[in-house]
């Protein structure tokens, strides 16, 4: 799979995240492959288990990162009971984003 052709889970992360959160950016980033080598991979035929997600919604205004991050792992229920391993999330509001920038 070339980093340009995004499967089913990518997909979903994007739909699912985008209809609850409205956000002003999102990046959904599969990095699988940098994991395939790890003990708990080995076997696994699952090309879609290690995402780096970043978000930027005003959903996550006045809420701590662990309620942040609890918002998007609900959102992804479905996807981390069905073999998504991992996530690494970055969640900001437009203005901690400007902020940082």
């Amino acid at each position: 799979m070339t980093t340009k052709e995004k499967g089913p889970v990518q997909l979903a992360i994007e739909s699912k995240l985008i209809e609850a959160l409205n956000p002003s950016t999102l990046e959904a980033l599969n990095e699988s492959h940098l994991h395939a080598h790890h003990a708990a991979m080995k076997g696994n035929t699952n090309k879609e288990t290690h995402f780096r997600v970043t978000v930027v919604s005003e959903e996550f205004s006045g809420k701590s990162m662990m309620q942040r991050h609890r918002m998007v792992y609900k959102i992804l229920g479905d996807e981390l009971q069905q073999g998504l391993h991992a996530l690494s999330l970055k969640t900001k509001t437009q203005a901690e984003l400007e902020k940082s920038s």
